[in-house]
């Protein structure tokens, strides 16, 4: 499945916006430089790794999905394959019973058609997290994801993030009475481009830990 990646032009213009509306923001787009924002895999790949790689550490899943890419090497990961791999077979890859269900009636939502990854295209944000979210195991979160780093959409705000409320409790001062309301409040006025805003806030916490200036 071919990659679309968002248009740079577009989003030169946004963070140039955001700079003038968001001052403490405009200081960490500073501090960061420009966006590289970037999609990654779409369709059945991208969220068979999401799925791998929730509630565990970046070495965790990727000691993981090293595992289930050596079972699916000769047929890449393909609905029906994954869809008849027992439970048994991925739990030896070190994935959990609940993480194995999820991606098996995953795959069955693709072959029965339930899930479409050509139609998520054409359908707005919060239809897509409700197509997605069908799937047992797979959550608004989840569905965020794939909405920012494989379809592109530049107006996506996870507030159920760890990383995103940490960030923004961190630059904004936010007490945690009332957090939520304030960081929803707060992340208006980065409408249109709250994916945008979101991917500084994402580097904003990777330079605090030491992984450098930029992604």
């Amino acid at each position: 499945m071919h990659i679309r990646q968002p248009n740079q032009t577009e989003v030169n213009a946004a963070v140039i916006k955001l700079k003038k509306r968001a001052p403490k923001l405009a200081e960490v787009i500073a501090r960061i430089g420009p966006c590289r924002l970037e999609c990654r895999e779409q369709g059945l790949a991208a969220l068979v790794y999401s799925v791998i790689g929730q509630q565990l550490s970046n070495s965790s899943a990727r000691a993981i999905r090293s595992r289930f890419d050596s079972l699916f090497e000769n047929d890449g990961i393909e609905p029906r394959r994954l869809a008849g791999t027992s439970e048994e077979e991925l739990r030896k890859t070190g994935l959990s019973l609940a993480k194995g269900r999820c991606l098996r009636s995953l795959a069955q939502h693709v072959l029965s058609g339930k899930i479409n990854f050509l139609k998520l295209e054409a359908i707005d944000d919060e239809a897509v997290i409700s197509t997605l979210t069908q799937v047992k195991g797979i959550g608004r979160w989840t569905a965020e994801m794939y909405l920012m780093f494989s379809l592109g959409r530049l107006d996506v705000f996870p507030i159920d993030d760890l990383a995103i409320r940490t960030a923004m409790s961190r630059i904004y001062g936010l007490p945690e009475t009332g957090f939520l309301a304030l960081a929803r409040q707060t992340a208006e006025q980065w409408r249109p481009y709250r994916t945008i805003a979101c991917w500084y806030l994402y580097r904003y916490l990777d330079m605090l830990r030491g992984r450098g200036k930029q992604a």
